[in-house]
């Protein structure tokens, strides 16, 4: 005889009690346990969102929210996965928790505020699955800032478009917006018999699983990364040879390619022991579990539920494959392939391989393309994901680790930072996207790079010219005032010193 406890549905005006804040989902028992002691792991079956699994299934372990454990005041202990001190730190609040300059001993309740956001979370999508109706609009605007965000949308595909401003007139909700509407505009929602209220419920668990609280890496960075790939898509080389299988699976794939980024990098996992860094074996960390993180949204709702299951899993495995391409440590390998396929003028984009390694490159160029933007846009960029470079070398220097390349900003500047990555990153890649794609888009990329290069390295000279006018200052101050010093010294006669 089973014994499930399932998660009761409260009003979220009331009080929420500790017993529920500590399942998330149901778990179920088997008669032989007890329902407040620790249950035998081989006959517990946990769930996580809305993906039942049992402790044997290695493939469910990827799945769903890797961060989220079981934990119970009265019944279970938080899961000890590495002796690092810096593994009891929340990633959605250690931003915050630094600038506050709190300890670990403030841990606890933001721990247990994050998991309240998660149960409100949990309330919403039950609801929506029960068909009850969202108490709170997703869109609070009125009319006049819908209406530009709709004539934004008509101009979706101009290289120009500013996402930051789109964001502002969608309430922070552009991720949600922009993906909808491509997905409408090429017809896919029909074409693939989606669901809508799945559609929509998925769209904003993505936007939801972005941390807002990351300088570069959220949501908004997602959608500006989908709006480029909406650009390549549109490329007459892409256009002409794409199905809309794959158009499904690159809007998709630049939607989720950062699904749950911690704001740190790998490098950062590995020497802290974190435990994604053991689970993924050192390798492809955070792409590794963007992919996963997005399957876990799509099998949690049923997005592709009405596919026959040989077909769901393929979308699945291609999504993941596009996403690890944005992995910038295997740069070199992909940017040597495309290189070499040009040399032998090979590529035959009536061929699905060819077609998916095309989706690749597009995806590592609107990844990076932010040196590509106008300079209003590309500066601004520029500067958030220096700022997250810059914060994690604040916790690596706050918990004595060694401060990682770029995130030191004692030692640093976004000029520099932007004027390598542009020599040695950038540049290389999109000069052989030139080569494939040959149109005016891509010399407009080109052109705007270089611009910006110049501008930081104009912004550079100047602010080396400063420092050394400051310095020269400084310096004639100084033997100004030892020059007074001696002269006051000189008038001053012999007898009338004191003695």
């Amino acid at each position: 005889m089973e014994v499930c406890y399932q998660l009761p549905v409260l009003p979220l005006d009331r009080p929420v009690p500790k017993h529920v804040l500590s399942r998330r989902g149901a778990i179920s028992f088997s008669s032989s346990s007890s329902l407040f002691g620790a249950p035998d792991p081989r006959q517990l079956s946990q769930r996580r969102g809305a993906i039942s699994y049992d402790s044997s299934d290695q493939t469910a372990l990827y799945i769903r929210m890797l961060d989220v454990r079981v934990r119970s005041q009265v019944g279970f202990e938080p899961e000890q996965r590495s002796p690092h001190p810096y593994l009891c730190i929340d990633f959605r609040t250690l931003h915050a928790r630094l600038g506050c300059g709190a300890t670990s001993d403030s841990s606890a309740p933001e721990r247990r505020v994050q998991r309240l956001l998660s149960f409100q979370r949990y309330l919403h999508s039950s609801r929506l699955l029960r068909g009850i109706p969202q108490q709170i609009p997703l869109h609070i605007l009125d009319e006049d800032y819908t209406g530009q965000a709709r004539c934004m949308l008509d101009r979706v595909g101009n290289w120009n478009f500013d996402i930051f401003l789109f964001d502002r007139l969608t309430n922070g909700n552009s991720l949600i917006t922009l993906t909808f509407h491509l997905l409408n505009q090429y017809g896919l929602v029909e074409l693939f018999q989606l669901d809508m209220v799945k559609l929509w419920r998925f769209l904003v668990m993505v936007q939801e699983d972005y941390h807002s609280d990351n300088p570069y890496h959220n949501a908004v960075h997602a959608a500006d990364v989908t709006q480029a790939m909406y650009c390549y898509l549109r490329e007459p080389m892409l256009a002409k040879s794409l199905t809309s299988y794959d158009i499904l699976l690159g809007l998709l794939a630049a939607a989720t390619h950062d699904l749950d980024h911690p704001g740190v990098n790998q490098p950062f996992l590995i020497k802290t022991h974190h435990y994604l860094a053991t689970l993924y074996q050192n390798t492809s960390v955070l792409e590794n579990h963007h992919w996963k993180s997005a399957v876990g949204l799509l099998r949690e709702t049923g997005l592709f539920s009405h596919l026959p299951a040989e077909d769901s899993l393929n979308l699945e495995r291609e999504l993941g494959s596009l996403i690890l391409a944005t992995d910038i440590s295997r740069q070199n390998d992909y940017l040597s392939r495309f290189r070499l396929h040009l040399d032998q003028d090979n590529l035959c984009l009536s061929n699905a391989s060819h077609r998916h390694f095309i989706l690749q490159m597009a995806l590592k160029c609107a990844d990076i393309c932010n040196p590509c933007r106008p300079w209003e846009l590309s500066k601004l960029w520029s500067e958030k994901v220096t700022e997250e470079f810059f914060e994690q070398g604040d916790i690596e220097r706050k918990h004595k680790l060694e401060v990682s390349p770029l995130c030191d900003r004692h030692s640093n500047t976004v000029g520099n930072i932007q004027i390598g990555f542009m020599t040695y990153v950038a540049e290389p890649l999109f000069a052989e996207w030139a080569r494939f794609s040959d149109t005016c888009l891509s010399q407009t990329m080109l052109g705007h790079m270089g611009l910006n290069k110049a501008s930081w390295d104009g912004l550079q000279q100047e602010q080396g010219d400063a420092n050394s006018e400051e310095g020269q200052t400084s310096k004639n101050g100084n033997s100004a005032v030892a020059a007074a010093g001696e002269t006051s010294s000189k008038e001053i006669p012999q007898g009338s010193r004191v003695s």
